[in-house]
């Protein structure tokens, strides 16, 4: 007779282990690293802060959906969580609003925000519902707002081309068990903030809930949602500067193959904590580099204050060199994106040259290019 095949068929579920040696010298790294971060987060002015945080909101909630094959409009979820961070991106936003947008932030908010309040079932079926927000077209509508019922059989993750035999990824436990199962979930998330590990409760916590896979649909977004709320009670502040959902979604083969092997192998989950520590740290990592971006304009534009102004296409061009503009400054490329005359162009760029922040290239009159300089 064949033996189990996931960890939840195992007769000691779900008592997960570890392996602190491997695991102390890589948590210790990224909480120190974690700690320079928020510190140097704090020591900048308010406006960096709500730059950064618009940034990595919007880069959270485009991703978790990225991670599940799902698009959202960028300018919807900037516009969304600008809003509620009370930031004026200077956009026309009397229009209708995206509702997918709204929920995704409405859920993103509630995660870092409500740090304190307990994770409940009410509370996850609310952000399954703002997941959820629009009237339903599909074949098979999908349980909102409830745990889910396998009415159309037992819950699955295949893969594989149309018309090919799928594979079988995992199977969930049966419908009639996510009750329990999540009953003893949440009672262990409301209470273990101070028994383990912040990060390992996170991880653990992320593996946990996608192993029950309670929901019909949408069980990836809760619960990396469920991860933001555990990073949120472990820093405490109501602000987020990293996009864990953006590193996930750049390591995302790596993420479901460890998810996959965690899940069809024993209790001892070392493998799986050893990932999401090292994606945390390369979370902060690139929260590092889009951070110095951030300070880098925000002194370029304190520099230019007290100098002429310049004009709306100036402004937009230096935001774009700012940003990591790919390739050379030229008059064709200012007409396009400045939607100008070639002959208004070569004047903004000279404006620039003259002040310095733009340098000729070599080349001659028809290849005329330009490099940003900020001193």
């Amino acid at each position: 007779m064949a033996g189990p095949t996931y960890i939840w068929q195992l007769p000691d579920w779900p008592a997960f282990r570890w392996d602190g040696v491997v695991l102390l010298p890589r948590l210790a790294e990224v909480r120190h690293r974690q700690g320079l971060f928020l510190g140097l987060m704090r020591s900048v002015g308010l406006h960096a802060r709500l730059e950064t945080e618009l940034e990595t909101l919007s880069q959270d909630a485009l991703k978790t959906s990225a991670i599940e094959g799902e698009t959202l409009d960028t300018d919807s979820v900037r516009s969304s969580i600008a809003r509620r961070l009370g930031v004026d991106l200077g956009l026309d936003d009397t229009g209708p609003r995206d509702r997918r947008a709204e929920g995704l932030a409405d859920i993103l908010f509630d995660a870092t925000r409500h740090y304190d309040a307990p994770l409940t079932d009410g509370r996850l079926f609310g952000w399954h519902a703002d997941l959820f927000p629009v009237v339903q077209t599909r074949k098979h509508p999908i349980d909102v707002g409830c745990w889910r019922s396998d009415w159309l059989g037992a819950m699955q993750i295949v893969s594989g081309l149309y018309g090919a035999k799928p594979r079988l990824h995992y199977e969930a436990p049966p419908a009639s068990r996510v009750p329990v199962e999540m009953q003893r979930y949440l009672h262990w998330f409301n209470h273990t903030s101070v028994s383990l590990d912040p990060l390992l409760r996170a991880a653990l916590a992320h593996l946990w809930f996608l192993t029950i896979h309670p929901l019909d649909d949408g069980n990836g977004r809760i619960g990396r949602a469920v991860v933001d709320l555990a990073i949120a009670q472990m820093e405490r502040t109501g602000s987020r500067f990293y996009a864990l959902s953006a590193q996930i979604e750049r390591e995302r083969k790596g993420y479901y193959d460890t998810l996959e092997a965690a899940q069809g192998g024993s209790l001892d989950i070392t493998a799986w904590l050893v990932w999401f520590i090292d994606c945390y740290a390369g979370a902060i990592e690139a929260a590092e580099g889009s951070t110095a971006r951030v300070l880098a304009r925000a002194a370029f534009w304190q520099a230019q204050a007290g100098t002429a102004p310049f004009n709306e296409r100036q402004q937009a061009m230096l935001g774009r060199l700012l940003d990591g503009f790919e390739g050379h400054v030229t008059a064709r490329k200012w007409a396009s994106l400045g939607h100008c005359s070639a002959d208004t162009a070569q004047r903004d760029i000279a404006g620039l040259v003259a002040r310095g922040l733009l340098i000729r290239n070599e080349g001659g009159s028809r290849s005329t290019s330009y490099r940003f300089v900020v001193s």
